[in-house]
């Protein structure tokens, strides 16, 4: 008989499912996986989303308009501090839009994203108190970074 996972563990595993259930477009999934009370979102370049509804609709509207989204995890580090766990990680992100008039998936768009995840623990299990991802300013060949901070 294995011992029960580990609080950082369980984390872990509730953190995978998060985008596990995106890759999936699953919609009943996800939310799920989220805090009935107050949540909140920063997906990059949006501004701050607030509430549970206002999220998950975000992430409805995210679903409905990526054909293909795969997540590679790296730097994932998990920090368990009583009832409330940090989780930082960077999204290796391929994604494809909507298919082109030919019926082909679009372009497939690399992205490398900064990510915090904030859980809270409940009677059944972690859940997603807030998620905040950060795009990451990729380095031309000269050095410069591609896009200048305002």
């Amino acid at each position: 008989m294995s011992p029960a996972p580990t609080d950082a563990e369980q984390v872990e595993l509730a953190n995978t499912a998060f985008y596990e259930a995106v890759e999936r477009g699953d919609f009943e999934e996800l939310s799920t996986l989220w805090l009935e009370d107050e949540v909140s979102c920063v997906h990059p370049g949006w501004p701050v989303l607030t509430g549970r509804g206002e999220v998950l609709r975000s992430y409805a509207l995210i679903m409905a308009n990526t054909e293909y989204i795969q997540f590679f995890l790296t730097d994932v580090k998990v920090t368990v501090l009583a009832d409330t766990a940090v989780v930082t990680c960077t999204e290796n992100t391929l994604s494809g839009g909507p298919a082109e008039e030919s019926g082909e998936l679009g372009p497939l768009v690399g992205q490398l994203i900064v990510a915090t995840n904030v859980f809270r623990r409940t009677r059944e299990g972690w859940k997603l108190w807030s998620h905040h991802g950060s795009p990451v300013l990729a380095e031309t060949d000269d050095g410069e970074d591609d896009e200048t901070p305002a």
